[in-house]
């Protein structure tokens, strides 16, 4: 009998297994993926300390720790539907349906797409497809490379493509539209980046990046914004020019783009032609929440948590019994935090299953500080007021839901 079925053998679904299998729980991992891992196996940085965040590494820690504890992971299934009835939960897969007492979902996240012409043609991707093809298939993406996008994701597997020996041009921003929304203000995107100025690979960046933070500095800094860029590990950062077409026959030719001022407006008479032979469009991440929607748990949308997120307490439990979430579904943040959000969750339902008594109560209290921690030292965050998304979160939680002496939850009237 399985006891709990894990949806997503990333960091946040390992994790969990691991941690509801050490309390003595049966339990499955169900993945897409030929492979564990998720996210963390494109993953390849070095940390402020110093030290190299391997995420091939720390996939295959996380997969030997769940094996040594028998939990049975399926990789190439896929999850197409979720549904409670009195005796659990049913997860419809194309492997056959699969029933558990607890669910938890660790779907993580998506890229946003954002359309421009020519973005159908060979050659062109998200950015997370060239960190998946450059760190797990070997495969080299290009030559001569452009990133349409300005954000932290695209910095980080700009240095991954970088270390692979792929030359990137440039970065450009998209075209102001309703589809690119803040990611073609150039204002915003400057704004969105002092959160992890502290990280720029210069000292004059890194001071410079002070100034900037004050309104009227960002204003005059946007105005006389560099016309050649700021280099970010020798590529230009051009945020004062933007994508209007990739163009090309039979595949990427290069980037027709124009000028245009601190709020994105075009300047007319200004276009120009970059080559190049692959673009990469960053368009952001958002919570890949589908089947939690499907399952019927209800959703708040958060700005800073990266979109519509389930609802969800601080110990990963939703308003259904017994389906719980961890990892980039409840909001975009880094694998660590995945990692100490799946652990808490593998402990709480550890304990709604009845499984180590006192023990497990003090573990899952030492998860939830952990998750605390993880996040105050994280390098890198996604999204800056992400603290004000989860007070926002946790706050709904409150207000809604409260629990019985029995332990079920409970929505308040009135």
């Amino acid at each position: 009998m399985i006891d709990v079925i894990v949806i997503g053998a990333g960091p946040a679904g390992l994790a969990g297994a691991i941690a509801s299998a050490s309390a003595g729980l049966n339990v499955m991992v169900i993945d897409e993926f030929i492979k564990p891992g998720g996210r963390l196996i494109g993953q390849l940085h070095e940390e402020p300390s110093g030290e190299w965040w391997n995420g091939i590494k720390e996939s295959e820690r996380l997969h030997l720790e769940a094996k040594k504890l028998s939990v049975d992971i399926r990789c190439g299934a896929s999850v197409y539907n979720l549904e409670k009835d009195d005796d659990g939960w049913n997860v419809h897969t194309s492997i056959g349906t699969l029933s558990a007492p607890y669910v938890l979902i660790a779907t993580g996240a998506a890229e946003y797409p954002i359309p421009l012409p020519g973005w159908t043609l060979p050659g062109v991707m998200s950015i997370g497809a060239a960190q998946v093809m450059t760190n797990v298939h070997r495969v080299q993406v290009g030559k001569q490379g452009i990133i349409i996008g300005a954000n932290i994701l695209a910095f980080a597997i700009l240095n991954e493509l970088q270390l692979a020996g792929i030359q990137v041009d440039r970065i450009v921003l998209p075209e102001k539209s309703p589809l690119s929304q803040k990611a073609g203000e150039p204002a915003e995107v400057m704004k969105s980046l002092l959160n992890a100025a502290h990280l720029a690979p210069s000292p004059l960046l890194r001071i410079g990046s002070r100034f900037m933070k004050n309104d009227w500095f960002r204003k005059m800094g946007m105005k006389f914004f560099p016309k050649n860029g700021v280099k970010i590990n020798g590529t230009p950062l051009l945020l004062r020019k933007a994508a209007l077409e990739i163009i090309g026959k039979e595949q990427v030719e290069g980037v027709r783009v124009t000028d245009t001022n601190e709020y994105g407006d075009i300047i007319p008479g200004t276009e120009t032609i970059y080559e190049a032979d692959f673009v990469c469009i960053a368009g952001g991440l958002y919570p890949l929440a589908e089947l939690a929607a499907v399952a019927g748990c209800p959703f708040q949308y958060i700005p800073e948590l990266g979109g519509h997120v389930p609802h969800h307490s601080e110990t990963m439990e939703t308003p259904l019994q017994g389906l719980f979430v961890a990892g980039n579904i409840t909001g975009i943040e880094s694998g660590k935090i995945a990692m100490a959000q799946g652990t808490t969750a593998g402990f709480s339902i550890a304990k709604h299953a009845g499984k180590g008594g006192s023990a497990t109560e003090e573990q899952l209290q030492l998860a939830v500080e952990n998750v605390r921690f993880v996040r105050e030292q994280a390098a890198i965050q996604f999204n800056p007021e992400i603290e004000n998304g989860r007070r926002k979160l946790y706050k709904l939680w409150s207000d809604l839901y409260n629990k019985d002496v029995n332990g079920s939850i409970q929505t308040k009237i009135g």
